[in-house]
């Protein structure tokens, strides 16, 4: 984004003016998060999680890092190996805590992020391809923290990944063959395993690489803000520093007293206890069940029951799982609305709000076992999930009356304030 009234790096110490013209780092950073990146003067702390996204993933590469130093990728010794880390490695239990509490925050910070871009309309023009890489990079925060949950090889790593990677061969003629080529083999093993861990190691620099596009594709449009007006002046703004470092740096404080509470009080709050039982072929849990942040999905995968037009039950519900995700990267066409802030769209603030506690009985009926009452309810659940993104929400854009918007940020601003 760049105004006129920015601030521009003007460095005045002789090394930094050198650095400045060899190599223009400080230039880069003072643009990026410094005075001289101007941003909304109305962003509330829902702006906040961006960089608590961007935390979290620091603490799992770095925690990540250390813990394959001792971690070993064979189906013979890798619960022991996760075991020794936890028993001898000076400080493992806390390494290894924080590694997969840590994915926990990871994913809290990025799904309020996405329900913020929701309620107020980050998506829309001109912000579409930030939108679509944040959808890449929640794709690609899935998929490793699946292969990243199969490496401790307990019964319901091993099992997970049996049924997980089994999604696959419902797709007809090519379905078996791909997952034979996953696994390495015709069941997970040693093999498996070692693809999954080395793509585990890999993926977070994936991630952080599409962050800094992410980034990127932010600075050309600038922030959104909470009424959805662009900017039109130098009142409307403020600079990045100090206003929002000072922001962004209380609620990472928030975020780490969180995470230091989940991590020394309830490490295993969220673990399944099946899972510190090492993995058996010939053993089946009596309940499998994904961790917490696929239960929405994996109750969608569950919902079809009964063959369709000649197409398995099975099949069906993995195209819903898959398309369920890829609704979000069509989202930007689908809400016609002139309108981006939910705050100024009274009507389709309830169905947001309907849209949050559908999701909720969704994760509610994923974590349940597959038996009735929870099939039929996430059945309907599931229903509603995609009437809402495919019918009400192209119909609503059109019905609605919006409240009428402020003629600026500014005077949004000084209204409130007036009202406080």
């Amino acid at each position: 984004m760049s105004f006129p009234w920015a601030k521009h790096y003007e460095p005045t110490h002789p090394f930094m003016q050198w650095m400045d013209q060899k190599l223009p780092l400080p230039r880069l950073v003072y643009n990026a998060i410094g005075a001289g990146y101007p941003v909304p003067r109305n962003l509330n702390y829902f702006w906040n999680f961006g960089v608590l996204a961007g935390a979290a993933l620091v603490i799992q590469i770095v925690t990540g890092i250390v813990l394959a130093m001792h971690y070993a990728a064979n189906g013979a010794v890798a619960f022991d190996s996760v075991e020794h880390i936890m028993r001898d490695v000076n400080s493992g239990w806390f390494l290894r805590y924080a590694h997969a509490n840590g994915a926990t925050m990871f994913f809290i910070v990025v799904y309020l992020h996405i329900f913020r871009g929701l309620y107020f309309g980050s998506y829309k023009a001109p912000r579409e391809m930030v939108w679509l890489l944040g959808v890449v990079i929640f794709l690609l925060m899935m998929a490793t923290a699946f292969m990243g949950y199969v490496l401790p090889w307990g019964q319901m790593s091993f099992w997970g990944a049996q049924v997980i990677t089994g999604f696959f061969s419902a797709i007809p003629v090519v379905g078996e063959p791909i997952r034979q080529w996953l696994l390495g083999g015709f069941a997970p093993d040693n093999a498996a395993l070692n693809r999954f861990f080395s793509l585990h190691y890999l993926l977070p620099f994936v991630i952080a690489a599409v962050i800094i596009l992410h980034i990127w594709a932010l600075h050309i449009p600038g922030s959104s803000n909470p009424t959805g007006v662009e900017v039109k002046d130098e009142q409307d703004t403020v600079p990045f520093h100090p206003y929002y470092t000072a922001k962004d740096g209380f609620g990472l404080a928030i975020f780490l007293i969180v995470f230091a509470v989940l991590l020394f009080f309830a490490p295993n709050m969220l673990a399944e206890p099946v899972n510190y039982v090492p993995a058996n072929p010939l053993s089946t849990p009596a309940h499998i069940v994904p961790e917490w942040y696929f239960w929405p999905f994996y109750a969608i995968l569950r919902a079809f029951t009964v063959d369709f037009l000649w197409v398995p039950a099975k099949l069906w519900g993995v195209i819903a799982m898959f398309s369920s995700i890829l609704l979000l990267f069509i989202l930007p066409w689908l809400d016609n609305s002139p309108v981006r802030s939910t705050t100024y769209r009274p009507l389709y603030k309830w169905f947001f709000w309907l849209l949050m506690f559908d999701i909720v009985i969704l994760g509610i009926c994923g974590m349940k076992p597959a038996a009735e009452p929870w099939v039929r309810m996430g059945q309907i659940a599931s229903a509603y999930y995609f009437a809402h993104f495919l019918i009400i929400l192209p119909i609503v854009s059109r019905i609605e009356r919006p409240l009428p918007l402020p003629n600026s940020i500014t005077e949004a601003v000084l209204a409130k304030h007036k009202a406080a």
